[in-house]
């Protein structure tokens, strides 16, 4: 039978608070663990030290810069890649553990499962939430637009479906969630203002409301209750917030 070597990849930044429970769920599933990163001032760097993975300390330059720089430290090809606040469900630790004696593809993803201010999250726009996570490094590397990373693979790659949910902890308040839009929204905002991007009419008029409506409607948002028509509204509210201040970014240039 043949057997796959994996290498698990974590990037982290003041994670002391997920590291440890994302660290012990793949345990037994990876072959190694590795955990760039980008100089934390909590205590993650202790944690990560006191639980035996391969720890690499490296100037964070980019969501996609920092996870492509993170994927070429590890032993193998093969390469799991997780954030610090996911976990692994049980459900997606033995898929993985199949996959590994028995690879099909060079690619596989997953269904994301976010928890939102303590409920998880089953529709609208978060799940199934697809990611890329496990894929040969030889045929793809991180891409797309900071902070909004993705996996692009080449041309004509095939790739398998693992059972399971990704756990992913994402928001314990919705202050904190709010906090999170303005963060990534400037990001974005700057992204698309070196890339030329304009907005017009629709981006700050008519997208948000496009966003709400496939979220709490179209994609059933609504039957997450209360947190689903927040999640929902916040969504929508980050688009116009983006291309706010993408706007703004263009009246200060002459």
């Amino acid at each position: 039978m043949d057997y796959t070597p994996l290498s698990a990849v974590i990037i982290t930044y003041n994670e002391a608070n997920h590291i440890g429970a994302c660290i012990t769920s793949l345990q037994g599933i990876a072959d190694e663990i590795v955990v760039v990163d980008s100089f934390s001032t909590d205590a993650t760097p202790d944690i990560c030290r006191q639980m035996q993975v391969r720890f690499i300390q490296h100037p964070f330059e980019g969501y996609v810069e920092q996870k492509n720089f993170a994927l070429w430290q590890a032993k193998h090809h093969f390469i799991l890649s997780v954030d610090a606040d996911e976990q692994l469900s049980e459900e997606l630790r033995q898929s993985i553990l199949a996959v590994k004696q028995h690879k099909q593809y060079d690619a596989y993803y997953c269904n994301r499962l976010n928890n939102y201010c303590g409920k998880w999250i089953r529709h609208g726009a978060w799940y199934p939430d697809r990611k890329i996570r496990i894929w040969n490094r030889q045929i793809g590397k991180w891409g797309g637009n900071n902070p909004h990373d993705k996996v692009i693979l080449q041309a004509g790659v095939k790739t398998g479906k693992l059972h399971g949910d990704l756990l992913h902890y994402t928001v314990t308040s919705i202050a904190r969630h709010i906090g999170q839009i303005n963060k990534f929204t400037g990001i974005r905002a700057e992204d698309m203002y070196k890339r030329g991007v304009k907005p017009g009419f629709y981006h700050l008029y008519l997208k948000p409301m496009v966003s709400f409506i496939k979220s709490y409607l179209l994609k059933l948002g609504f039957l997450d209750g209360y947190y689903g028509f927040v999640i929902s509204l916040n969504s929508a509210y980050a688009v116009f917030l983006r291309y706010a201040k993408l706007k703004e970014l263009w009246h200060k240039t002459p």
